[in-house]
């Protein structure tokens, strides 16, 4: 057991998805000759994620071949966009501040744009990459609503057709043992039939911990990972990592969700605490979820399969008779990494590829977790995804603030500490 021992967001994301580590020691392959081939990249939202997104891609160039460079950088801080600048030595004059920064960045010449400000304004952020014929890597979750996940699927089919490529960071999907596992498993049915699983993302507080009673719309930026809005609250914004194994190791997104929820030990923003959600995927395949963010309890931070001839965690039967990994694709030092490589490579390749759908599908389930959730209502895929009849409040439902009101200075400051009651109407 963990207790309340706090470690940094990367360092959970890296030693609990790393789990391929105990089965073979990641190695770097020979990469392929770059020929010359040089990229320039954007960063939109420099702050730490965004930022080892950056450090990330320099390196897969490095692995590739390929001369990578910085050349725009844009945060809704202006401050922290020209430290982001100086560090990776990007001119004053290409460093953008402000909730329309991205814009000014997406006209210069950048190539590859890494988009990382806060959940809320990244649909926007990518149909906007998309409009400039950009590529793009996008970090997860890619919304916080209904709606918004059905605009980046609709930015991603857009990408396609303009031969774009679209990488998101759902970084299992990037890992060889994991798709080495998918592929034996989900592909091939090594092990049989799928009949149950769960998955879990149960850590100790994080982010901030104090009521800091917000003010203006930069204090809710500051803070986003306290708010749903900006966030998704923490089954969106972290456990979507384990709910996108689920979907892709049962091959299509849940049918339905109930779940439930709670906060007692929070007292800043308006999350919940803890989340437990059972995922119906049909055919009998039922996926519990567990989440939860409360020092000094047990942890876990994982998934496990059962099948009809055994189980698997997703990264742990690396067998496949085939592989699905390219022969020429250089495996990287760590999932960050790949996640990179994997997007140079597309587009050193001209190969468009699409993973906003994937990415797109495992926050709308875990937005149907959350929802089933605050309210106590099961929630169904159709009448929130893809029927705008069945229940339109549920298929249209927007989070307030949206990321056009932090554009057009009409954001109203949520209340703090006023959470989701369950049974009781909105």
């Amino acid at each position: 057991m963990q207790g309340s021992k706090r470690v940094s967001r990367r360092e959970f994301v890296e030693s609990a998805f790393g789990v391929g580590a105990a089965i073979s020691a990641p190695m770097v392959l020979a990469a392929p000759k770059g020929n010359g081939r040089s990229f320039k990249i954007g960063l939109i939202g420099c702050g730490g994620r965004g930022q080892g997104a950056v450090v990330d891609a320099l390196e897969a160039g490095k692995i590739l071949g390929f001369d990578v460079r910085v050349v725009a950088v844009a945060d809704y801080f202006k401050d922290r966009a020209e430290r982001a600048g100086k560090r990776f030595g990007v001119p004053p004059e290409r460093c953008f501040g402000g909730p329309k920064s991205y814009q000014a960045l997406l006209e210069t010449d950048v190539e590859i744009v890494l988009l990382a400000e806060a959940p809320l304004f990244r649909p926007v952020h990518l149909e906007a990459a998309v409009r400039a014929g950009k590529h793009a890597f996008i970090e997860k979750p890619v919304a916080v609503d209904p709606p918004g996940c059905r605009r980046v699927m609709a930015a991603g089919q857009e990408a396609l057709k303009k031969g774009l490529v679209i990488t998101s960071g759902t970084e299992m999907r990037h890992d060889w043992n994991f798709r080495l596992t998918h592929q034996a498993v989900a592909v091939e049915k090594a092990l049989g039939k799928l009949y149950a699983g769960r998955v879990s993302f149960c850590i100790g507080s994080m982010f901030h911990t104090k009521p800091i009673n917000p003010k203006t719309a930069d204090d809710l930026v500051r803070t986003w990972q306290n708010w749903v809005a900006l966030s998704g609250d923490h089954l969106v914004e972290q456990h979507v990592h384990n709910i996108d194994i689920a979907n892709w190791f049962c091959g299509r997104p849940p049918v339905s969700a109930v779940g439930f929820g709670g906060r007692a030990r929070r007292n800043a923003g308006d999350m919940y605490d803890f989340f437990s959600v059972d995922y119906d995927y049909g055919d009998g395949v039922h996926i519990h979820s567990m989440c939860r963010q409360v020092n000094d309890c047990w942890n876990w931070v994982g998934h496990e399969f059962v099948y009809e001839r055994g189980r698997t965690n997703g990264s742990d039967y690396p067998r496949p008779q085939q592989s699905p990994i390219p022969p020429d694709l250089p495996r990287g030092p760590s999932s960050h990494h790949q996640e990179q490589i994997d997007t140079l490579y597309y587009v050193a390749k001209g190969q468009p590829r699409n993973e906003a759908q994937a990415v797109a599908e495992s926050t709308a389930a875990a937005i149907m977790g959350r929802i089933s959730a605050y309210t106590g209502k099961q929630v169904f895929w159709d009448e929130m995804m893809l029927d705008p009849k069945k229940n339109p409040a549920v298929y249209n439902l927007t989070l307030k603030p949206s990321a056009e009101d932090f554009e057009q200075g009409t954001v109203e400051i949520p209340k703090e500490n006023v959470v989701a009651l369950p049974g009781v109407p909105a």
